[in-house]
């Protein structure tokens, strides 16, 4: 048995040394061949001379470390001001039980604020210190609640929820000692947990699921926006610094059109790592609570169509790219190949504020140019099923596929053509053009 399993593992080594050498030979071969999306060959070199020139760039550099600092703001800072703006100074005059001190501190803890006590001489010095603002609350023989200014019911700050969760926890404590309970009694009391609420709908996500969606909507409304721009630049610098024709002496359009694209979708997906990473690692470092609640799901679904709206958008802003050679005319174009972009974005936004979605946004997540940022919403609404999920990027897929071809097309066809902005009309032969020169 052992004799037999050794020659099976050897027969197995030996065909699959054969295979390797075999394949190797015809990557090589297929390598320097002009055929084809060949990933190892020259759409690898265009790949990583895109890469390397947007790494370099001052640009990314620049616009990396405002990214950072601006992630940085936003998570340090709050963590800076929470000390101050969430501590509440609590006066005591006369006696004041254990309990009732603890009962204080933990309804501190239920508004995310924590309660210092400070004793007092007597009501006088207790008023002087609500006056010059050294106190927020003070209370008398732990019965008597006094602020410095009324709190009307609409007020919604900490310190105003704070005054009003201590007085009805006093207050239920003093019931208790009124009705003459013993300890235990009262703590069984107070563990007391409300009933539970059922519902006859199925309910959508939680509110951190919503966040998150915000986030990754930003994110993808940035991503698509910078990177989709940097194509369009791209190309057109090229195209009208002649740089163009000497790439296309040693590769073929679609080559130099798909390593493009890749090289610069790389440099993409690095930039948001390295943003995700460290925002990840600084709140961490400080204690922030900002990332804490993040829906799993909605954060996977954000990834899955970051990488498919860009996919998508890509070609369009590369073969636009290549029907102009001027500045003034990059700016004409902008705006219009940016709107589905910035209708998709605004409209989610919108439906997310709202906290359902309509019959006609639901079949915006299944339309390629929305739906990278409609699909993520109904995801963290819950409202969707993973195969209607699966469905839409498996639509956006088979389009990008077919909008690659034509943009292919057209850049093979308008990136030579220098002298004005090239027209869509003039970038496919008529049909009895092509007709007389089949014939």
């Amino acid at each position: 048995m052992n004799i037999a399993l050794f020659v099976v593992l050897a027969a197995a080594a030996v065909a699959f040394r054969i295979w390797r050498r075999r394949r190797s030979r015809t990557d090589k071969r297929h390598t320097h061949s002009h055929d084809g999306w060949t990933v190892t060959g020259d759409v690898a070199l265009v790949a990583t001379r895109e890469v390397r020139e947007r790494v370099r760039g001052k640009a990314f550099r620049i616009g990396t470390l405002v990214i950072l600092a601006v992630v940085a703001g936003a998570i340090v800072i709050p963590t800076l001001s929470r000390s101050k703006l969430n501590t509440q100074n609590v006066g005591v005059v006369g006696p004041l039980s254990q309990s009732l001190r603890a009962a204080i501190a933990a309804e501190a803890g239920s508004v995310d604020a924590i309660a210092y006590f400070y004793p007092q001489s007597d009501r006088r010095a207790a008023d002087q210190a609500l006056r010059g603002g050294r106190l927020d609350m003070v209370v008398v023989d732990g019965r008597q609640l006094v602020v410095d200014k009324p709190i009307s019911s609409s007020d919604t700050s900490t310190g105003a929820r704070f005054v009003r969760a201590v007085a009805e926890e006093i207050a239920v404590l003093k019931a208790f000692e009124a009705a003459h309970l013993s300890a235990a009694q009262s703590s069984d009391l107070s563990a007391v947990k409300p009933l539970p609420i059922a519902s006859i709908q199925p309910g959508g996500r939680s509110g951190a699921a919503v966040a998150t969606s915000v986030i990754g909507l930003i994110l993808i409304f940035v991503m698509l926006n910078q990177y989709n721009t940097w194509i369009l630049m791209g190309v057109m610098e090229e195209k009208s610094s002649r740089v163009i024709e000497v790439l296309l002496a040693a590769v073929r359009p679609i080559q130099l059109l798909a390593g493009k694209v890749l090289g610069i979708g790389l440099v993409a997906f690095a930039q948001a790592s390295l943003t995700v990473v460290f925002a990840l690692v600084l709140a961490e470092a400080v204690g922030s609570n900002l990332l804490h609640g993040t829906a799993p799901v909605v954060v996977a679904a954000t990834l899955v169509w970051l990488v498919l709206g860009y996919a998508f958008y890509c070609w369009v802003y590369a073969a636009a790219g290549s029907m102009v050679e001027r500045q003034d005319q990059i700016q004409s174009l902008a705006l219009p190949l940016s709107l589905p972009i910035i209708f998709g974005y605004i409209f989610s936004l919108t439906t997310l504020s709202s906290g359902s979605a309509s019959a006609f946004f639901t079949v915006l997540a299944y339309l390629p140019p929305t739906a990278p940022f409609a699909m993520p919403v109904l995801v963290a609404f819950g409202t969707v099923s993973w195969w209607e999920f699966v469905a839409s990027a498996a639509i956006s897929i088979v389009s990008t596929v077919a909008l690659a071809r034509l943009a292919a097309g057209i850049y093979r066809r308008a990136i030579l053509r220098t002298g004005g902005r090239v027209k869509f009309r003039e970038v496919f032969p008529r049909k009895e053009v092509a007709t007389s020169e089949r014939t």
